[in-house]
C-alpha cells in the first residue's frame, strides 16, 4: 500500500539509497569555556638557579658588651735586675802614679745589689752575666794622661782603655763584658805622672754606669 498524497493522490515510493555526504560546512562560532578542572599533581623540582649578586653590607651592629678580663700571665724574666751608677761632683783632686790611680766615686750612688769599698773607688759584681759599661770622666785642663776600666785590682779590661793622642780634658768609653759574681771593677787613671783636679761644683767629673744585660 502507498500513502496518498492528498493533493495528488499519488501514493509515496519506498526510500532511495542515501546519498553521498555533502562538503563539511564552515566551522561554528566557538562555544563558552568550560569551568577549569582541579590542579594537577605538583612537578618536580627544577635545578638550583646560579647564585645572584651580593647585596650590599648591612650597617654595623651596636658594640657587645665587653668581655671579662683574661687571667695575668706569668711574669717574664728580667735583664736588667743588676745595675749600678756612681759619680763624682766634687772637683776631687787626683795623684795620678804611672802605675794607675783609681778615681773616686762617692756621689749619686744607686747600687742595686753592688757594693763598694770605703773609698769609694771599688765596685762589686753581684751576679753572673754579661754588663753594658759606660764611663765619663771631664777635667780642668787637657792632659795626656790614659783612662781604663781596671777588673780585680790587676788587669785591664780590653777595649775599655783610652789614650789621647793629643792633650784632651774629656774622656768616654763603653763596652760590653762578662763579669762574674764577686769580680770587682775601678776606674782609672794611669800612664803619667800628674795631679789632675775633675770638673765638680755640682756637675760631672767622673761617672760609671754598669747594666746586666743578660
Amino acid at each position: 500500500m502507498c500513502a496518498k498524497i492528498f493533493s495528488t493522490g499519488c501514493c509515496t515510493g519506498t526510500a532511495g539509497p542515501t546519498g553521498a555526504t555533502g562538503a563539511t560546512g564552515s566551522t561554528g562560532a566557538t562555544g563558552p569555556t568550560g569551568a577549569t578542572g582541579s590542579i594537577g599533581v605538583t612537578g618536580p623540582t627544577g635545578a638550583t638557579g646560579s647564585i645572584g649578586i651580593t647585596g650590599p653590607t648591612g650597617a654595623t651592629g651596636s658594640i657587645g658588651v665587653t668581655g671579662p678580663t683574661g687571667a695575668t700571665g706569668p711574669t717574664g724574666t728580667s735583664v736588667t735586675s743588676n745595675s749600678m751608677y756612681a759619680s763624682n761632683t766634687t772637683g776631687s783632686t787626683i795623684v795620678v802614679l804611672l802605675g794607675g790611680t783609681s778615681i773616686p766615686l762617692p756621689n749619686n750612688q744607686s747600687l742595686d745589689g753592688f757594693t763598694v769599698n770605703g773609698a769609694n773607688t771599688t765596685f762589686t759584681v753581684p751576679s753572673t752575666g754579661r754588663y753594658y759599661v759606660t764611663y765619663q770622666i771631664s777635667t780642668t785642663v787637657s792632659l795626656l794622661a790614659s783612662s781604663r776600666l781596671l777588673l780585680n785590682g790587676s788587669t785591664p779590661i780590653p777595649g775599655s782603655i783610652v789614650s789621647p793622642a793629643l792633650a784632651a780634658s774629656s774622656y768616654n768609653n763603653d763596652l760590653i763584658v762578662s763579669l762574674s759574681a764577686g769580680d770587682t771593677l775601678s776606674l782609672q787613671f794611669f800612664g803619667l805622672l800628674a795631679t789632675i783636679i775633675l770638673v765638680g761644683g755640682g756637675a760631672t767629673g767622673a761617672a760609671l754606669t754598669i747594666i746586666r744585660v743578660s
